[in-house]
């Protein structure tokens, strides 16, 4: 027999919500139904899009959110644009190059605006200790896993290593999960994980506590490769101490994560959602410590596609100026 998986219990689960939320919504004050496209539950995109879910429909009148499994940023954004999800969390790349029909979404620009940024995520190249990796250029002829499809650290990867030179038909490419990634890295199914997310992530955590690893650091000119080929990416030096037995700082490449929505919610839902995001700062710092950049400054700084009117207002009444070219054009 076979079981679903955990993406497709998710799925089947927010059918079941929603119908259950239409069948009694005049006994919920008619309530409107809210999904967010988070990510693998191995990841933060998951337990942070909870705590949304949490906050959102505590404060936010009217609506009733859910938190959804699914295969992160490139999914989330799909997600949004066809109004399945309507909300998505996804990296900065993927909502750079989905707004302007770019990469992945050659000539297909998505229906997507920001709604506010959330934090930075650090790209980990994950190996074990006495795997012989000790740089990036010996992941060629090697077994990686690069992301599950669909995902932010997927497509990340598929650059990064462009930048560097790396061929995709250099090592034998895997697309696992978080949770697979580290699965298979204990059974030495495969020689290196990537995960692109915010440290401290549970799955590397996880691993860490039964075996020894090294987070392969980038030399200064890679990350100079990566990130003037790609103006969307950012030097990052992960701190030691992080993951156990990773005691010294790690150098390598981040990026701005952001919280997406479908371009035509309605500007007052989308000011209240961003608002309480806001005012609810305290609470979602402790589901995860970098909910500490979900700032009003950072999302000003850092946004990578305009932001949605909503949101707009919603700054613009707490005193900050809106840069012209957050301002949508259509």
């Amino acid at each position: 027999m076979r079981y679903p998986t955990a993406m497709a219990r998710s799925r089947i689960l927010l059918v079941l919500l929603l119908v259950s939320l239409l069948s009694g919504a005049c006994g919920d004050g008619d309530r409107r139904f809210l999904a967010i496209g988070t990510g693998g539950t191995g990841g933060v995109f998951y337990p942070y899009g909870g705590g949304l879910a949490e906050i959102w429909t505590k404060h936010v009148p009217g609506v009733r959110v859910v938190a959804e499994v699914t295969g992160a940023s490139v999914e989330n954004v799909r997600l949004a644009h066809r109004g399945e999800t309507v909300i998505g969390e996804i990296m900065g790349d993927v909502a750079h190059q989905a707004y302007h029909g770019e990469g992945s979404f050659a000539g297909d620009p998505q229906d997507i605006l920001a709604l506010a940024v959330m934090y930075p995520s650090a790209y980990h190249v994950v190996a074990l200790e006495n795997s012989g990796i000790a740089g990036l250029d010996d992941l060629r002829g090697r077994t990686v896993s690069t992301g599950a499809p669909g995902s932010g650290t997927a497509h990340m990867t598929d650059l990064v290593l462009d930048a560097l030179g790396i061929p995709e038909d250099g090592f034998t490419a895997r697309r696992l999960s978080f949770t697979e990634t580290g699965n298979a890295l204990r059974d030495g199914s495969i020689d290196a994980g990537v995960w692109c997310v915010a440290p401290r992530t549970s799955s590397i955590m996880d691993l860490a506590t039964t075996h020894d690893i090294r987070i392969v650091a980038f030399q200064p000119e890679e990350q100079r490769a990566v990130t003037r080929r790609y103006a969307f990416y950012m030097a990052y030096e992960l701190e030691g101490g992080v993951y156990r037995g990773v005691d010294e700082p790690v150098p390598t490449v981040g990026v701005w994560n952001v919280i997406i929505c479908k371009a035509d919610l309605p500007d007052e839902l989308v000011h209240d959602l961003a608002q309480v995001l806001i005012e609810q700062n305290e609470y979602m710092q402790r589901i995860h410590a970098f909910a500490r950049y979900t700032t009003p400054e950072n999302t000003v700084a850092h946004t990578p596609i305009p932001l949605h009117p909503g949101s707009i207002r919603c700054l613009e009444e707490l005193g900050h100026d809106v840069p012209d070219a957050l301002v949508p054009d259509r």
